[in-house]
């Protein structure tokens, strides 16, 4: 059915472009071998994202952010905050009380250490709503199932916020094993109480994520990472049908383009009460939302 018109979308996953390097870039240069992405001049997977340098290379106030928004019908988005440096998403969340919620990065090596931070950044403000972590880009890398992430996975459930957890094979150039989604079987086993969001589509594995999905209360799916034309068929079947709580819409720009991601969404073979649960009243839930989107 085409996607209605009127829904407050909630965009779960965006950088705002600084002209510098970013999503990850950092991260993974620490971890690269190979010498074609000594190449990438913005995006660490540019080879991917063939155009994202452009987007990211220009540098773009959050006025200009938001007016893109507007346009696209982006109600709220979600950014990363540092717990080292959060001064400027908290002054996104000061100034756009509605319009940007925020996630902490997490780093299991850090031990105790980080998980003390991550409870110190989410007490900074109550726009800061979740954890996110991306095994693959740590240094070295720490599967999803290893106790060391265990210590953020508790404190994010003592703190009822979820964690959003990149799975499948990374778009970097660096090993896939540590974020197999066979991994979160377990950990959605041990921590019940913790919402855990899979991130950037767990292809090739796709069948094992809507398998996992429907076997677990407290697992999602967001599509971040993939342009719509190429959101996986059947995580698309599985949210029309006993997936409509499951499935939630994640942008990733600057990585793609907004023209690009709303222009493909209207071709999504999404029902008519699937469309509001993917766009809003999924996150709205999972991310106890409704108290700052609607002031």
């Amino acid at each position: 059915m085409p996607r209605p018109s009127g829904i407050g979308i909630v965009d779960l996953m965006m950088e705002l472009p600084t002209g510098k390097a970013g999503m990850g870039m950092g991260e993974a240069k620490k971890l690269l071998r190979d010498s074609g992405s000594d190449e990438f001049s913005h995006h660490p997977a540019q080879y991917l994202f063939k155009d994202a340098g452009e987007r990211m290379g220009e540098q773009r106030t959050a006025d200009e952010i938001v007016a893109m928004m507007d346009a696209h019908g982006v109600q709220c988005a979600l950014i990363h905050v540092h717990p080292k440096y959060p001064e400027a998403a908290l002054a996104l969340f000061e100034a756009y009380p509605t319009r940007f919620i925020g996630e902490v990065g997490v780093n299991p090596l850090l031990g105790m250490k980080g998980v003390r931070a991550l409870e110190a950044t989410v007490k900074l403000h109550p726009n800061i709503v979740a954890a996110a972590g991306a095994a693959c880009l740590l240094n070295p890398q720490v599967p999803l199932d290893d106790a060391r992430w265990y210590p953020i996975y508790a404190k994010c459930a003592e703190l009822g916020i979820p964690i959003n957890l990149l799975v499948g094979v990374p778009g970097p150039r660096v090993p896939y094993k540590c974020q197999h989604p066979g991994l979160l079987d377990e950990v959605a086993y041990f921590f019940p109480e913790l919402s855990i969001v899979m991130r950037h589509g767990g292809d090739p594995w796709t069948d094992l994520c809507v398998k996992l999905l429907l076997k677990w209360p407290n697992l999602y799916y967001s599509t971040s990472a993939w342009a719509p034309k190429h959101y996986p068929r059947n995580v698309l079947e599985f949210a029309n049908k006993r997936g409509r709580d499951k499935v939630l819409f994640a942008g990733y720009y600057p990585g793609i383009s907004y023209e690009r991601i709303f222009s493909e969404m209207d071709d999504l073979p999404l029902d008519d009460t699937t469309w509001p649960a993917f766009l809003s009243e999924n996150a709205r839930r999972v991310y106890k939302l409704d108290s700052i989107l609607d002031g």
